[in-house]
């Protein structure tokens, strides 16, 4: 496999918000650094997972790959292009070419475009085809994602449809303009639990009809286990640990991998599994701790871990961990 998206030093400040009689008392400014100095690699035709709580960053790192915002700095490649750097015609033509799901299609769907328009916008935008084939296409596209008859749901409304049928529509918004890489933001966290394995099949489907790379949003391990090929673990901001789905689920190596992955049920209660529970509350992101910021939760912290700041080292072919004591 060769490189999609190569990511560097990758980093997202928003500043904070203050009241004037605040910013007259104060005139240092803040930030929350909702992603800090990451760098990462996304294969072509990989799914990659971004693995995490919520405030850990995923969904910044999403959109950053999109340039739906700009970053603070560091840079996105895509196919060797540096994206923060496109001309405004060449961004539109990566427009085409990368495109987003996101995970609550309630707020992503207007309530006052129906569902057919919604779907066929990204080809009236582009300009793709005349006005009959872009219906057609649309039609396809519904009966594609599992709406049909695509006839009865072209002219409906979002509130007339199901959540598993909107997050459908979503999906077929996405790839009607047949795009070659997908930011995927925990995009069954909305449907039924019985919905959800239908989603994800469709989705692989997908990929394999159009050659597909997804970005992977979720902070649910079941199912980046069941869905993604490699596994980048986010905590305030940092990457703690990437690798092989197979070899961060079977060995996890930074203790807050070990804490996420010892959370997972096992459906038998027979079964008794030893919990590892961070403790205390993840710190602020406007002040992180220093050293690891995992540190003042970590059972296994030592006098180095709040002194100095682990980078990413690889322990096992391609499974990197930033951990001063990982572990065995």
């Amino acid at each position: 496999m060769s490189s999609l998206v190569e990511v560097s030093g990758l980093t997202k400040y928003f500043p904070v918000q203050k009241s004037s009689l605040e910013a007259m008392l104060s005139r240092k400014k803040e930030f929350v650094r909702a992603v800090d100095t990451i760098s990462f690699t996304i294969e072509r035709r990989e799914i990659f997972g971004l693995v995490g709580e919520s405030g850990s960053g995923k969904t910044t790192t999403g959109r950053l790959l999109l340039r739906l915002i700009e970053p603070t700095s560091g840079e996105i490649r895509f196919h060797g292009d540096n994206i923060g750097e496109l001309s405004p015609q060449s961004l539109r033509q990566f427009r085409r070419r990368a495109q987003m799901i996101f995970q609550d299609p309630t707020a992503a769907l207007s309530p006052r475009m129906r569902i057919g328009p919604a779907i066929k916008h990204g080809l009236d935008i582009h300009q793709v085809g005349s006005a009959p084939e872009r219906k057609k296409e649309t039609l396809g596209m519904l009966e594609r994602v599992g709406l049909a008859p695509p006839e009865a749901f072209y002219d409906k409304y979002p509130h007339q449809l199901s959540g598993g049928q909107r997050q459908r529509v979503v999906i077929g918004r996405a790839m009607i303009l047949k795009p070659e890489f997908a930011v995927a933001d925990e995009p069954v966290a909305m449907v039924d639990v019985s919905i959800r394995a239908q989603i994800l099949d469709l989705m692989l489907s997908l990929k394999n009809e159009l050659g597909l790379t997804y970005a992977f949003i979720t902070h649910d391990l079941a199912t980046a286990n069941y869905f993604c090929n490699t596994i980048a673990i986010m905590y305030l901001g940092k990457i703690v640990e990437i690798g092989p789905r197979k070899d961060v689920f079977k060995s996890p190596r930074h203790p807050y991998t070990v804490a996420l992955m010892s959370s997972i049920p096992i459906p038998d209660p027979r079964h008794k599994v030893e919990r590892l529970i961070p403790r205390g509350e993840i710190p602020s992101p406007i002040s992180p701790p220093p050293g690891c910021r995992f540190h003042p939760r970590c059972p296994y912290a030592q006098a180095v871990c709040s002194d100095r700041e682990p980078q990413l080292e690889e322990i096992e072919p391609n499974h990197q961990v930033a951990c001063f004591f990982p572990c065995t």
